[in-house]
């Protein structure tokens, strides 16, 4: 299975994504160890995405990828320096493995540097100091750190661009056979290398010395031949195996006949489709890491009672040997137990090696090893044949009692693993007939939503929440929303002393909407928003302040027109995917949305309708929306899923 992209590859992508030259930079977004995602705003085409997936993978995916809501800090220091920046001119270093994008900006100009070689890497570079980088690393002849200058890796052999006179210098100055030479002296890579050799008819462990002069020069045409195809005329064809993407290249390959092929409209669509197998293959692979420790210890389990057994045999084979050799044995320790009590320990040694089955003796001990009945064994001399073999049947039948508690232990542990892997089934088979629940967080017990500025939103569900809301959240640097209608809930903005216009609106539009003002269905409100010392529990003389409800002292700042609708979306949060209920302008970027408005007639709750579209328990949709009846106003969502929607429905 292919490991990663070719230069040939690579050269390929660059001629394909030159297309969004002349974008604006929109959003980034890094998860994992090596994955980047680039959103850009190309015109009259929409958002475009470049995935830099794995350090080592680089297109223009057709699903965007599933990205994190909250940037990482390498994100957040792209998005400072280079959100909105013009695309510019995008190439391939060399015939290397990295691409360069220009990007220009009012206060400089700037490159992006994708490296997808040395375990990949992304580098943000500015007149020649690399400014950021994902991966910090020192090599003998190039540091790839912020603030070290950039260095670009040392041009190799560039196929590409060579004159004929070039390429059969590279090619002559090899000892190696013929593939190796043009992969390595005229970088073609082991790829393209053995599709030169097939397209000429050269052996591919040929000696390079070997080659005639009229043989390099079809060489050079293939070669040439190749790069036309990859550049000017692309075909990307990806080669299967057993039905699975086992290669591909921006052309078809002759070397590659043996296998079944199939084309595709672009290369970034083949790397898509590629990596989503990957990604299939790897979750069918996934093993639950609870079971793979199960699994060590039932084979460590294993290994130890057939050590045990192993052990308990052999001790009974040495016991039952000193009876098969029964006289031979009893003579040898007779004989010895007399000489150790005439002689010392030295001539006794001495004297016992020249024995045929001696095979050691230590007088210290009182031990001798000899060779009997077939096996070797260890005996006591100061003891009678008797002795000695009810000392090994002993030691036999103590080894069995620890093979025998090893190996309830190891039932036990087989019986835990059972059950574990049975539990794991039943999640699965659940998951596959039942819409399973997100990741919950502390503020879902609160009615809440994320402003289009990321900051956090909550609101009471009820007298009891409106009061411990404010109690217990309700800080120096956040602002206090409400609307003047009964039933209305006390909302807090979090961050909000610093929120920009855009997230107050917010809010005061999730005060109105989240009201009795709902359930009225009117058109339309208003609501306005306050600082915290502005809020508070004590009332004026006379006055009576009741459960959940606050006195506003001083400035309301008000936002009206605010109309009586919401959109519900799937949204990440901390990585994680949410279905979230808030204003329209919330969900920029997302593709899986629907509005409410309030209900008439028969609308009903519609939670259950809603649910199953986000593939969420009922709850989790009953819990976010408004009170009282609403209807679906407008639906948008991916087009291929909502066919299938539409087709599933209709079965």
């Amino acid at each position: 299975m292919k490991k990663e992209m070719s230069s040939f590859d690579v050269r390929s992508i660059v001629t394909e994504i030159s297309g969004v030259e002349g974008a604006h930079m929109d959003k980034i977004f890094h998860w994992g160890a090596k994955n980047v995602l680039f959103r850009l705003n190309v015109q009259g085409e929409g958002k475009k995405e470049l995935f830099f997936k794995d350090g080592k993978w680089l297109y223009s995916p057709a699903v965007k990828p599933e990205t994190p809501t909250m940037p990482t800090s390498f994100a957040s220091f792209l998005r400072k320096y280079i959100d909105n920046a013009r695309v510019g001119k995008v190439r391939q270093l060399g015939f290397d493995r990295a691409v360069e994008i220009e990007l220009a900006k009012s206060d400089g100009d700037y490159k992006l540097v994708f490296e997808m070689f040395g375990g990949g890497n992304v580098l943000l570079i500015k007149d020649g100091i690399i400014l950021n980088c994902l991966i910090q690393k020192t090599w003998k002849d190039r540091t790839v750190r912020p603030g070290s200058e950039y260095v670009v890796p040392k041009s190799r052999f560039d196929p590409t661009e060579s004159s004929e006179e070039d390429f059969v210098t590279a090619f002559r100055s090899s000892d190696s056979d013929a593939v190796r030479t043009l992969a390595t002296s005229v970088n073609l890579g082991g790829q393209y290398a053995e599709e030169v050799c097939k397209r000429v008819g050269v052996e591919k462990s040929a000696p390079a010395k070997d080659i005639s002069d009229d043989t390099l020069s079809k060489m050079y045409s293939a070669v040439k031949e190749i790069v036309r195809y990859a550049i000017e005329s692309p075909e990307p064809t990806a080669y299967l195996k057993d039905g699975k993407i086992e290669d591909f290249a921006p052309m078809r390959l002759e070397s590659r006949s043996d296998l079944e092929s199939r084309s595709y409209g672009t290369m970034s669509e083949m790397v898509h489709a590629f990596m989503t197998e990957i990604s299939d293959a790897e979750e069918e692979a996934f093993v639950d890491p609870e079971v793979e420790k199960l699994n060590r210890r039932v084979a460590k389990q294993e290994e130890t009672l057939e050590g045990y057994r192993e052990e308990e045999a052999e001790m009974r084979r040495k016991a039952d040997a000193l009876y098969a050799d029964y006289q031979k044995t009893s003579e040898l320790l007779a004989v010895l137990d007399e000489q150790s009590k005439k002689i010392g320990w030295d001539k006794l040694r001495a004297g016992a090696m020249k024995i045929p089955y001696v095979k050691d003796i230590d007088p210290s001990k009182n031990r001798v090893t000899a060779e009997l009945g077939g096996e070797t064994v260890v005996l006591d001399y100061t003891k009678s044949l008797d002795a000695n073999a009810s000392d090994i049947y002993q030691k036999g039948k103590d080894v069995g009692e620890k093979a025998k508690r090893a190996k309830e232990a190891l039932d036990e542990t087989l019986a835990i693993l059972a059950k574990t892997r049975k539990n794991i089934d039943k999640a699965k088979a659940m998951a596959a007939g039942k819409a399973q629940p997100t990741k919950q967080f502390w503020f879902e017990r609160y009615k809440w939503f994320i402003t289009p500025g990321g900051r956090l939103v909550i609101a009471g569900r009820d007298t009891h929440t409106n009061d411990s809301i404010v109690k217990k959240h309700l800080k120096e640097n956040d602002v206090y929303a409400h609307a003047d209608v009964h039933g209305a809930p006390s909302v807090i903005l979090k961050d909000g002393a610093a929120a920009p216009q855009e997230d107050l609106r917010a809010a005061c539009h999730f005060a109105i909407a989240q009201s009795k003002a709902w359930v009225a269905a009117l058109a339309e409100g208003g609501a306005f928003w306050v600082y915290p010392d502005q809020v508070s529990k004590t009332p004026n003389p006379g006055e009576f302040v009741p459960r959940g409800a606050f006195i506003i002292r001083g400035k309301r700042n008000y936002e009206y027109h605010l109309p009586m609708e919401l959109t519900i979306g799937e949204i990440y949060y901390q990585g994680a995917r949410k279905v979230m209920c808030g204003p329209a302008e919330c969900f920029a970027g997302y593709d899986r949305l629907m509005t409410i408005v309030p209900g008439r007639g028969k609308a009903g709750r519609k939670s259950n309708e809603i649910a199953k579209r986000f593939n969420v328990p009922e709850e989790e949709i009953s819990r976010i929306l408004p009170p009282g009846d609403v209807e679906i106003s407008k639906v948008v969502w991916p087009k291929n899923e909502d066919e299938k929607e539409r087709s599933r429905t209709s079965e």
